[in-house]
């Protein structure tokens, strides 16, 4: 999908939270804002940030320098406001001059979104090994085998990104791990002191949706006092009446961030993550990465978000015909060679602008590329010759063969130069005379002077 709207070439409105794939179609993005207002930036959502940023900076810069010249304004005006003194007429025009700024409208504050807190506790050490999968085999009823001989081990200093095509088992190897399906074959063993922490495609199932989030965590953890409730579920965006509010009521990414704060009150010694990011929002998403990379357990995640995936796997396992592998490469390279495997690059048009993906050039655009310079050599050497046709002298058009110049012969110039018109000089004496002083009833020179004398010097003693 990402590569065919890559190319779309009519209106295209979309809302993601991918950040690699805004990165890959997006020209322009718009941003809707706390206070309800829709603003237009031009490039990717790389672009987008850095735009953003730079105008927050700006922003808050002219406001803190207006603040500054208010506040001391005030202050002299207050001081030196009353009476008839000079200071007094200064305190008089510092007020006018900010009567004008008030009047002309003062730059806001930006509003700097509060950043989340997610925070997973540690959860103290486990020898390895943790997770240990022994000739493990798996088949769900009256279907082929999913996987077959598996041995894989995961410890609490395990980083593991599980990648491949759907269908493939990511979700069943996460299944098997967590004990809700049990190997046809082979054993599964963990720790017997370890826990897991959980999170489904379909974790609205452990919510209890007909209470407010305080409710829920009151009924999970009793005795805990009502402001540490507030103050936990504030960390992982869940504040003000989101609290209060039924969880029925409240959207997909709120309900997310509920089951997130429910798995660090669990304290688990590995995280099991299954599509954590579909609903979460791009600060959410920082936040979640920003916490596994400070969590002291084990990480395995399946996940279509490459920038969380390059966030926080350390290790790609490939799970596919049957087998789970370790990838050697990191996220990048596996998106690249499934790119080249679906022959996506060779019809790809533009460059395309993500930090996980680049164009690959084929013969094709190299010889489209070779005609156009070879092109582009032949027009320039076309506009060469004709400036060097317009700036050469007439009589080299006439030469049969420009590649070699002949010399000017003078003396035939001169024996096919027609004779000069009403002039007194014999024919013996006259020296060359130019074509436009032919016919001008001028005198040439007596033959007594052999050398032309130019008119303006003529007659004169």
């Amino acid at each position: 999908m990402e590569d065919y709207l890559s190319r779309w070439d009519k209106i295209l409105v979309l809302i993601s939270h991918s950040q690699d794939f805004l990165n890959n179609v997006c020209t322009n993005m718009i941003h809707f804002t706390p206070k309800k207002k829709l603003v237009y930036f031009d490039g990717n959502y790389d672009q987008f940030v850095k735009t953003k940023q730079e105008k927050e900076d700006n922003q808050m810069k002219q406001y803190m320098w207006e603040q500054d010249q208010i506040k001391s304004m005030k202050e002299y005006v207050a001081r030196f406001g009353h009476g008839t003194s000079k200071n007094a007429k200064q305190a008089q025009s510092k007020q006018k001059v900010l009567d004008k700024m008030v009047r002309a409208g003062l730059t806001e504050k930006p509003d700097v979104e509060k950043m989340l807190n997610f925070r997973f506790p540690d959860p103290g050490d486990l020898p390895p090994p943790v997770l240990a999968f022994h000739d493990v085999s798996f088949a769900y009823p009256n279907c082929q085998p999913l996987y077959s001989n598996v041995n894989v081990g995961v410890d609490l200093d395990s980083r593991i990104a599980l990648v491949g095509p759907n269908g493939a088992g990511k979700t069943t190897l996460v299944k098997l791990m967590s004990g809700e399906l049990q190997p046809s074959l082979g054993d599964i063993r963990p720790h017997g002191h370890l826990k897991l922490g959980r999170f489904t495609q379909h974790f609205v199932d452990v919510l209890d949706l007909d209470l407010t989030p305080l409710q829920y965590f009151d009924k999970l953890y009793p005795g805990t006092p009502y402001d540490d409730q507030r103050k936990y579920l504030g960390r992982f965006g869940v504040s003000g009446k989101m609290q209060v509010q039924m969880m029925d009521e409240l959207s997909d990414g709120q309900k997310s961030r509920v089951v997130f704060a429910k798995l660090g009150r669990e304290v688990p010694h590995i995280l099991l993550l299954d599509e954590p990011t579909n609903h979460l929002d791009m600060e959410s998403i920082d936040a979640l990465a920003l916490a596994i990379n400070m969590f002291e357990g084990g990480l395995v995640l399946v996940s279509h978000d490459m920038r969380l995936i390059s966030q926080v796997a350390k290790e790609i396992w490939v799970c596919d015909d049957k087998k789970v592998e370790p990838y050697k490469g990191d996220i990048q390279d596996f998106k690249m060679e499934m790119r080249n495997q679906m022959d996506l690059h060779a019809e790809q048009k533009g460059q395309l602008r993500g930090d996980f993906s680049e164009k690959v050039t084929t013969e094709e655009e190299n010889a489209s590329k070779k005609l156009k310079q070879e092109k582009a050599a032949k027009i320039a050497a076309k506009k060469a010759a004709e400036k060097s046709i317009s700036v050469a002298p007439s009589i080299a058009l006439e030469s049969p063969s420009p590649e070699k110049e002949r010399p000017l012969d003078m003396e035939s110039l001169k024996e096919a130069t027609p004779p000069a018109t009403n002039t007194t000089a014999s024919s013996s004496g006259a020296g060359y005379i130019p074509p436009h002083l032919r016919g001008k009833g001028t005198s040439a020179p007596s033959s007594g002077g052999g050398s032309y004398v130019p008119p303006h010097l003529r007659n004169r003693s």
